[in-house]
């Protein structure tokens, strides 16, 4: 039997801060603006390796007092940003467990927002055991975090399939021997599990 470690956002979750953004900016441009120079993904992923919300918006209004509200808003409108499951992953997953593998996330998050998604997302308790990047101070595709997810669930890693729509965070995991898939759409998906036997 194979192990299947899921990424979430954008594998399991559809995450976009452009669903909080659009309400809040009237032009795209700006809001695009703002996402790529004042909360940026580099930014945002120093929370999802463990650093406090409160730390992350200080640091960025002293650089940008005159949006001092829409960066607040990054963490107090946070559930606003989450869409949906992503269109028949939840299914699939349900379906590999069914078959009797084991299914565990490794996932970079913030700590202090996982716990709204797990409010959200009843799948989310189907896991035999989720690893929380915020939590452990560690982000993919740091390899130590692997490692981490190897040793607090005694798993080894050719036996496990290791699912992520980053190609950074397959690589990583490749390094390491797991067994590699990059995510595109559920359909794709369901045939890479098909020919390694796992459905």
């Amino acid at each position: 039997m194979k192990t299947i470690v899921f990424d979430l956002g954008g594998v399991l979750i559809d995450w976009n801060p452009r669903y909080l953004y659009t309400k809040i900016f009237a032009a795209e441009e700006e809001m695009e603006w703002f996402l790529r120079t004042v909360c940026p993904p580099a930014w945002n992923a120093r929370q999802d390796a463990g650093r406090p919300f409160a730390e992350g918006i200080a640091e960025v209004k002293e650089k940008y007092p005159a949006y001092a509200p829409q960066i607040e808003a990054y963490f107090l409108r946070w559930d606003e940003m989450l869409g949906g499951p992503v269109k028949g992953t939840a299914q699939l997953l349900r379906e590999i467990k069914s078959r009797g593998h084991k299914i565990y996330a490794l996932t970079n998050w913030s700590a202090e927002t996982f716990p709204l998604a797990c409010a959200k997302f009843s799948f989310l308790n189907e896991f035999d055991g989720i690893l929380v990047s915020g939590e452990e101070k560690l982000a993919k595709p740091d390899p130590a975090i692997f490692k981490r997810l190897l040793e607090r669930f005694n798993l080894i890693a050719p036996d496990c399939v290791f699912i992520d729509d980053n190609l950074d965070n397959v690589a990583a995991a490749a390094e390491l021997g797991f067994e590699t898939v990059l995510f595109k759409d559920a359909p794709s998906l369901r045939r890479e599990l098909v020919e390694r036997g796992v459905l």
